[in-house]
């Protein structure tokens, strides 16, 4: 399975740009987009801006992935306080 993330478009460089991903910045290939500009939200994966998507868009996906880290969390305690009975 692949996994693309949202990236906001900080800047241009030719076909390569500079994204922010929750505040960290990454390089990405913009070959694979027709028009890119400055402040357009980019799906991002393994290097590759591979489409375009609505600012909307990427904040619901943004949020989701919150959520699943917030809920990781929260088993893995759950696991670390189930292993102390154990003991």
């Amino acid at each position: 399975m692949c996994l693309s993330i949202p990236a906001k478009i900080k800047s241009i460089d030719g076909d390569m740009a500079v994204v922010s991903v929750g505040g960290v910045e990454y390089n990405a290939s913009l070959q694979l987009i027709d028009d890119p500009c400055v402040g357009d939200y980019v799906l991002l994966h393994t290097g590759f801006a591979l489409q375009k998507i609505s600012e909307e868009d990427a904040m619901e996906t943004l949020k989701i992935f919150k959520e699943f880290e917030e809920l990781n969390v929260q088993m893995d305690e759950e696991e670390k306080q189930e292993g102390k009975r154990k003991i």
